[in-house]
């Protein structure tokens, strides 16, 4: 969870400190996460399954992740943008069930109710509010299209080497959507790109779909609520950012909202 954090730490970093333009940024990321990702899994005896119906599908929607979460970096802080991207993430998914016909229960509903008012909060306009509109919008398209992959990448038998050749995949994507940008990269903008696609991004993403099989369904939906806190937290030591009393208060409408959502089910196993 740190890993996943430390992603909107890093992108804020590079792109707000000028080191390097969101569009550079992505493709950086991308590319490192390929390259780490195609290791890991040829480390393991595998290969990457490109040829695959829905590999288009789960690469576009990454795309769109991609280039919404750089570009939101530019206005948005990192905790905030980690806090919407969460928080849209986790409705949409909400949202997609009742849609295939699973209905959600009482207390999923209260905390679907409780979170999106949240998500309001921190996207509220004025002086009072938090996000920059346009960095707000750009995080919610970067949540869809994360939304979107973690649905479509539901049935995959190998979520890591599903996951590795989706960011091959989504490299000529990126670099189709951005011709034209003219980006720009510094040592330092290159160092901090590498370090979230390779480190943070792949590894992350090996790490986690490692102890994955080994938690429960209840506790891997639970810890993953730690990610926009601690990214609150990382934003205010090492950026130096303000948590104002809209901040709190959305995060703790968002992150306890979810909680009480998808917490239910380990609730009625502990009462049976």
């Amino acid at each position: 969870m740190i890993a996943f954090a430390a992603n909107s730490i890093l992108t804020r970093m590079a792109i707000e400190g000028g080191f390097i333009d969101p569009s550079g940024f992505a493709v950086v990321r991308v590319v490192s996460g390929a390259l780490v990702l195609g290791m890991v899994v040829s480390l393991r005896g595998g290969g990457l399954p490109l040829l695959r119906r829905d590999r288009i599908s789960g690469a576009l929607s990454l795309a769109a992740y991609l280039v919404g979460f750089s570009l939101a970096y530019l206005t948005l802080d990192a905790g905030l943008g980690a806090l919407i991207l969460f928080g849209v993430v986790q409705i949409t998914m909400f949202a997609d069930g009742a849609l295939r016909g699973t209905a959600p229960t009482q207390r999923q509903l209260a905390g679907g109710a409780v979170a999106f008012c949240g998500l309001l909060i921190a996207l509220w306009p004025g002086p009072g509010g938090a996000a920059d509109p346009v960095g707000a919008i750009l995080m919610i398209i970067a949540g869809l299209g994360w939304a979107a992959y973690s649905i479509l990448g539901r049935s995959a038998k190998d979520p890591l080497a599903s996951t590795g050749a989706n960011f091959l995949l989504c490299v000529p994507i990126l670099l189709i959507l951005l011709a034209g940008t003219g980006p720009t990269f510094s040592a330092t903008g290159l160092a901090l790109g590498i370090i979230c696609g390779g480190l943070t991004s792949g590894l992350g993403y090996a790490l986690w779909y490692a102890v994955l099989p080994k938690l429960e369904s209840a506790t891997a939906a639970t810890v993953q609520l730690s990610v926009p806190v601690i990214a609150i937290l990382a934003g205010a030591a090492l950026l130096g950012e303000t948590i104002g009393a809209v901040v709190i208060v959305a995060t703790f409408l968002v992150v306890g909202g979810i909680g009480f959502a998808v917490t239910g089910q380990a609730v009625r196993g502990d009462r049976s």
